[in-house]
């Protein structure tokens, strides 16, 4: 399996759910027993809402594993890219049409926040801006339509 690329931030933040969600398994397993002691498990909801919530938590535990397992973990303060916008830089832009200005930083998958400024690898607005220099003009098409943005800097925070 090809290595998914990760910041050392988003790694972390998997091992901390990752770590809250096997420190629960013991009270659903607790929620489990007394529910089973309730009687008849055919009618019992109390023993099937538990039953679920044991399911999602250790299929979301097997997820976890897996992707931390192929993560290409990357320090971005360590970069020395050249300017260049690569993984994990975190971008200042200028929209030309609105004459507003944006921040992004460029991550995997599992970290994106749009609210927070975190835009996926695998997005339209990352994929145009890889490889660019301060002052490059990226041109990006949107659900809105096509917007230019200008490249003000790059940092590897």
């Amino acid at each position: 399996m090809t290595k998914v690329p990760l910041t050392a931030r988003g790694a972390e933040q998997l091992r901390a759910e990752l770590k809250r969600l096997k420190a629960e398994r013991p009270q659903i397993s607790a929620a489990i027993g007394t529910a089973r002691e309730h009687g008849d498990l055919r009618e019992n909801a109390e023993y099937h809402a538990a039953k679920e919530q044991q399911g999602l938590a250790e299929a979301r535990i097997r997820d976890i594993e897996a992707k931390l397992s192929n993560a290409q973990i990357i320090e971005v303060s360590k970069l020395n890219a050249g300017g260049r916008v690569v993984f994990g830089a975190t971008v200042h832009l200028a929209d030309a049409d609105e004459g507003t200005e944006k921040r992004y930083q460029i991550v995997g998958e599992d970290e994106a926040d749009i609210k927070e400024g975190r835009v996926s690898i695998s997005s339209p607005v990352a994929r145009a801006m890889i490889g660019k220099s301060e002052g490059d003009v990226v041109e990006v098409t949107t659900p809105g339509g096509r917007q230019a943005f200008e490249i003000i800097s790059v940092e590897y925070l």
